[in-house]
């Protein structure tokens, strides 16, 4: 059993607690990213996706996971298992020391994450206190103007990760 932290990083311009709408642990959230596998090495071709509403019994035991999926080529079966509570919204202040945030706990048997790929269902918030909801990522930034705030607001630079967690 090896944990994964998934940790983003950004560039936000007059922009503050970048994170999935409804939080972290919002149960609806799609998280996509694809998967190496444990065995021959063998990275996915298709990205997979996990939510925390999503949940299937583990094929072997009792107990149960948000993923069961096999190794296309080696045909291993590998589980991802969610686990919830540790993530935060990226901040200005972060953004600025080129930090990365923690956003979601993986429990990968048999599979490594690999490539995360940003898409739609992000929230933020600019320095002046406008909100913005369902940003998508998928382009690699975003931009808009807050007129509240008289300024620019941006979102670029995205960078993930997955560290190891003992």
């Amino acid at each position: 059993m090896v944990n994964y932290m998934l940790l983003i990083c950004a560039d936000l311009e007059n922009l503050t607690n970048l994170e999935p709408e409804g939080g972290c642990d919002n149960p609806n959230f799609s998280y996509f990213f694809k998967v190496k596998c444990g065995r021959c090495g063998e990275v996915s071709q298709k990205e997979t996706c996990v939510t925390l509403n999503e949940v299937v019994p583990l094929s072997q035991g009792k107990g149960t996971t948000n993923l069961v999926q096999k190794c296309k080529f080696c045909g291993r079966e590998g589980t991802v298992t969610m686990i919830s509570g540790r993530g935060k919204p990226l901040t200005q202040e972060d953004s600025e020391s080129g930090k990365y945030c923690p956003m979601m706990l993986f429990d990968c048997r048999g599979y490594e994450p690999v490539d995360y790929i940003f898409g739609g269902g992000w929230k933020v918030e600019s320095i002046a206190g406008t909100k913005y909801e369902a940003v998508d990522l998928s382009g690699g930034d975003f931009a808009e103007y807050d007129e509240k705030g008289e300024c620019p607001v941006m979102i670029s630079n995205l960078r993930s990760k997955f560290d190891v967690v003992k």
